[in-house]
């Protein structure tokens, strides 16, 4: 037998074409070329038809004309930076744990993420109300000072720095500061026929959107390292501050703010906090701010810490008791993961339906929110099962979401201008207060799903009395004449 001669494939050659005649090979290397030229055009038409479709969406409705669509774009290059950040930080700060950490651990964490509250609720509130003629500015400081500090975090993150715990808590306080202030915005960009519940479900959509282009982007960076993907977070930050400083000026326009947005006792509200009138000691006074805010507001904030109170529950119940009593066929961290993918397929779904219940009163949506997870905490606790922990996820994540939007809107539609972005501050200090008590819940409840759920939807009901008396309290005082004590 002849030995049969071996040609080796050439660097640049299209694979396959070894050993074929140099005219056929030519050909094929060309139909390869066109094959691949084509499938990048295809690429690039269907991301340029995603992009307009996406563009079309923000600025229907009048967005565009109005001004939102901006914030809503910003709010998306927002959560993509956040994202990123978060995945950053995953494997180095927060979850390179052990798991079989102890449960005081547990809670010096949850004392933890108090911190940027302490700094939001009496700090940037009342400054971001003296200054909102900048709102522009004070949102884009937000996205600045967070692109500086993920540049830190991207040297420091390898290493034992000791600038490795501050600049990530500097990065939740001006996360959490951005919040407060784009909340505070979105009623001078809304479109007409637009509701406020409207307006936030949007911008809820755009930063789950924003989210998981960050988060895929990060994840793939960080397979080099977390520095990448912290320098990723850098440059969406600095995109950000570009488009916060670039959104339209009546973000920081002042006039007519005493008449805009004010119902019930707002002005009370304004008049109180900068009088510094009221009891001594701090529950008299948080009852004095209580008392003084519009009824709307109290009733959608106390359904609000029900949805919080139940996430903050499961994300820590479950994460113990999956991993000591694993359900039948499923292993703990699988059916963990499938809850929290819950939760977050119901957190989309809050957004949406935001964005369709635009008829329905905000006060209505949060109070049928909080009864169906009531409702739905009793139906785990007595049929404990795979299929009702994850309904309960899905179901803790569409009341969460639905909620806040509707915390958010009775806040933007009822509360006067001067004082609003404090109130956002004092709303979100009481929602962080929620999750810290459901994860607390969580920590110390016994690892018995009846005992567990039975007593948070015993908490949740109580919840829901409160809510009810803040709102049939609210109507009472309303009725009540005037000079005759609250």
């Amino acid at each position: 037998m002849g030995r049969r001669r071996q040609t080796r494939q050439a660097p640049g050659d299209v694979p396959g074409t070894a050993g074929v005649p140099p005219r056929a090979a030519g050909r094929v290397r060309g139909r390869f070329a066109a094959a691949a030229r084509g499938t990048g055009r295809a690429l690039g038409r269907g991301s340029r038809s995603g992009a307009r479709r996406v563009r079309r969406y923000t600025t229907s409705g009048g967005a565009g004309e109005s001004g939102l669509a901006r914030l809503v774009e910003l709010h998306a290059v927002h959560s993509a930076g956040d994202a990123a950040l978060a995945v950053s930080l995953a494997g180095t700060l927060f979850f390179s744990v052990p798991t079989g950490q102890a449960r005081g651990q547990v809670a010096l964490f949850l004392v933890l993420t108090m911190a940027p509250f302490a700094v939001v609720a009496p700090l940037i509130g009342p400054l971001l109300d003296r200054f909102r003629h900048g709102r522009r500015w004070a949102i884009g400081a937000t996205l600045a000072l967070r692109a500086f500090l993920a540049w830190v975090l991207a040297g420091a993150v390898g290493s034992s720095s000791a600038w490795l715990f501050p600049a990530a808590l500097g990065c939740l306080v001006a996360s959490r500061a951005y919040g407060v202030t784009r909340a505070a915005a979105v009623p001078r960009l809304l479109p007409t026929g637009f509701t406020l519940v409207n307006a936030n479900s949007r911008i809820s959509l755009a930063g789950v959107g924003g989210a998981a282009a960050g988060g895929v982007l990060a994840a793939a960076l960080s397979r080099v390292g977390p520095d990448w993907s912290l320098r990723l977070a850098f440059l969406v930050y600095v995109a950000g501050t570009v488009l916060a400083v670039t959104l339209p000026a009546r973000v920081d326009s002042t006039a007519g703010e005493d008449d805009l947005g004010v119902r019930g006792a707002a002005g009370t509200a304004a008049a109180g906090s900068r009088s510094g009138a009221g009891p001594g000691s701090r529950r008299d006074r948080l009852r004095t701010r209580l008392r003084a805010l519009p009824v709307g507001v109290v009733h959608t904030l106390w359904c609000s810490v029900g949805g919080r109170l139940v996430a903050g529950f499961l994300t820590l119940y479950l994460a113990f008791l999956l991993r000591q009593h694993p359900l039948p066929g499923f292993g703990g961290p699988l059916l963990l993961g499938l809850v929290v993918a819950a939760a977050g397929l119901g957190n989309t779904l809050g957004s949406v339906a935001g964005n369709l219940l635009r008829d329905l009163a905000p006060e209505r949506i949060a109070l049928s929110c909080l009864v169906v997870g009531t409702l739905m905490c009793v139906a785990t606790a007595t049929f404990y099962s795979v299929w009702t922990v994850l309904t309960m996820g899905l179901v803790a994540g569409l009341a969460a979401q639905l909620s806040k939007l509707s915390s958010d809107a009775a806040i933007q539609r009822d509360v006067a201008e001067s004082v609003r972005a404090r109130v956002f501050a004092w709303s979100e200090t009481a929602l962080q207060i929620a999750w810290v008590v459901g994860g607390a819940l969580g920590i110390g409840l016994p690892l018995v799903p009846q005992v567990g759920f039975g007593v948070v939807a015993a908490v949740l009901a109580l919840v829901l009395l409160q809510a009810v008396r803040s709102r049939a309290g609210h109507a009472l005082q309303a009725r009540a004449p005037a000079g005759s004590p609250p």
